[in-house]
């Protein structure tokens, strides 16, 4: 019998998987656009590529897992930044940061990479699915706040976002790029809140 290195076989399994999602994570930012293989997420992981077997029968099976675990997360963060806000207008400017340092953890990134190289359709639908997801937030404080066409709106809210997070891509710059992305939405924000 193999030796365990956790309490339980439970546990053990379950450290296992999750270094092998971190692995995956770690290798979809780093090379973006490529799916490593298997024995490259064991040996990142510390696993054999027969091993790698015993959690996922393939690539796709491994992303899925990758999406799975991540974009809850993700949402959780997002959510609870949103719910910390007491205002319509304060939601949408938490949702801009909470995204803003997501980008900052690298996590965009990790996003970027998934639908690059989402093999499949049903991870390019999950994909879309929790696009609109994030957005659902920004929807419903726009419709608060009396904005003529909401979903169009929350659509120029995620291009200013998408803008703002391309600066904190490119050099770093969370602060910066949240001021003057905060300082363009919170102006036609407070209009809305002015009626």
């Amino acid at each position: 019998m193999p030796k365990i290195d956790a309490p339980t076989v439970v546990e053990h399994r379950a450290a296992r998987e999750q270094a092998l999602l971190e692995a995956a994570r770690g290798l979809l930012t780093a090379q973006p656009g490529r799916v490593p293989s298997l024995a490259e997420v064991g040996a990142v992981a510390g696993l054999s590529r027969s091993s790698v077997y015993q959690y996922y029968a393939s690539r796709d099976d491994l992303l899925a897992a990758v999406v799975a675990d991540s974009f809850p997360r993700w949402q959780q963060r997002l959510n609870a930044a949103v719910a910390a806000a007491d205002s319509p207008r304060t939601r949408i400017l938490a949702f801009l940061r909470a995204n803003l340092e997501l980008v900052a953890d690298g996590e965009h990134a990790l996003a970027r990479a998934l639908a690059d190289v989402a093999p499949s359709e049903d991870l390019a639908r999950r994909s879309r699915e929790f696009h609109d997801q994030l957005l659902s937030p920004v929807v419903d404080a726009l419709v608060e706040l009396g904005a003529p066409d909401p979903e169009t709106t929350s659509e120029l809210v995620n291009a200013l976002l998408n803008a703002a997070s391309r600066r904190v891509e490119h050099d770093g710059g969370l602060e910066r790029s949240y001021t003057a992305a905060a300082a363009v939405l919170d102006a036609y924000l407070r209009e809305l809140e002015l009626g």
